[in-house]
């Protein structure tokens, strides 16, 4: 066990819950490990840490990319997918992992990486290199972090056409060369993240059209009780088109474990390091998550454990990412798989959305 093991409750899940990706026969756990603290706020042994207790507990499902971890950075690029590999390698564990990862896309702050968005030789340098540092022949799920056209993501409500933008529309080109790499089975499925209704109904009807061309299987975008933006039009076509969400910032960056209300700036927590990262710390989302906690005391459940369970049931949600920097917090992170949510809280939790509603964006 390692050296962090005195932190723990021994064997805490009753018992993991699965499911299938979309199209596919592979079986995930509906908690799914997010990697992007370490190599930044977490040592490469923490990170081996998390992954000897994710898998303990049965979480087979492990979400990363290129550009991790994160707050992204030139010195830091990459380390994420490090860690993982060299887990790998001194346990021998990859046949028992789904391993998801991702391209970044063009952006200001990826420069460093590559400017060349999602062209052909760009998604191939991409999945190359993925593979090289995870020591691994094969990523099971394999992800567009982003889309290279401007629209409206990480944490822009409403779309706002930018007439300086001179994408043109490559989602064919850019599938043909994911089929390719398909074919020399470097990769098994892929998906697409932080995408918006038009972007993902764009990928599917280009696939649908194209029999040749690969579907993708997932979306991963922002989804917790302060942002339940995906229910506006993304909900539906994952359930109707059958493209399962894997959510991203289930508890908003940390901030519905209630460690931030009362103005607390807890030491080495995320947004007291980056203060940056204020996208679900408005006044108005302080104001809904201070709901949200009294709801969850009212009913003997920590605030975490309430909004995870909320995100675990969600019939568009494949598997929930939960990310955590201390083996204590992962603990209850994945604990979260074993709490029923009752219909009174069910009910006030739509009580409270309805008054508040989507407070971040």
């Amino acid at each position: 066990m390692c050296k962090f093991g005195a932190l723990l409750k021994p064997q805490i899940a009753k018992k993991m819950k699965y499911t299938t990706l979309p199209h596919t026969d592979i079986e995930v756990s509906k908690i799914c490990l997010g990697t992007m603290t370490w190599g930044r706020q977490n040592t490469e042994e923490e990170g081996h840490a998390q992954m000897d207790y994710a898998l303990e507990q049965g979480v087979n499902f492990f979400d990363t990319a290129e550009l991790y971890p994160v707050p992204a950075g030139k010195e830091y690029h990459s380390l994420t997918e490090e860690i993982i590999g060299n887990w790998f390698k001194k346990t021998g564990n990859r046949d028992k992992i789904v391993l998801a990862s991702k391209i970044a896309g063009k952006a200001e702050f990826t420069k460093y990486i590559r400017s060349t968005g999602f062209s052909k030789e760009s998604i191939r340098e991409a999945v190359e290199g993925s593979l090289g540092r995870l020591q691994t022949d094969y990523i099971d799920l394999y992800q567009l972090h982003w889309p290279e056209r401007a629209t409206n993501y990480f944490g822009q409500r409403g779309y706002k056409h930018d007439i300086s933008d001179h994408w043109k529309d490559n989602i064919h080109q850019v599938l043909e060369t994911l089929r390719d790499l398909k074919a020399e089975g470097k990769i098994k499925h892929v998906g697409i993240s932080n995408e918006t209704p038009w972007g993902t109904m764009r990928y599917l009807e280009e696939s649908k059209v194209h029999a040749s061309l690969p579907r993708m299987i997932t979306i991963q975008n922002p989804y917790c009780l302060l942002n339940r933006t995906f229910e506006t039009g993304m909900s539906e076509i994952s359930i109707r088109e059958q493209i399962g969400l894997i959510p991203y910032s289930p508890l908003g960056f940390g901030v519905l474990s209630g460690k931030y209300l009362g103005g607390r700036k807890p030491e080495k927590a995320r947004i007291s390091l980056f203060p940056n990262y204020n996208r679900y710390s408005g006044d108005t989302a302080v104001t809904a998550t201070q709901k949200y906690y009294e709801l969850a005391q009212a009913n003997d459940l920590s605030l975490a454990q309430m909004s995870l369970a909320f995100v675990n049931t969600r019939p568009f949600v494949t598997s929930n990412i939960i990310g955590a920097t201390s083996l204590k917090q992962l603990e209850e992170n994945i604990e979260s798989i074993n709490v029923d949510l009752s219909e009174e809280v069910l009910k006030g939790i739509e009580a409270i959305h309805n008054e508040i509603p989507n407070p971040a964006p």
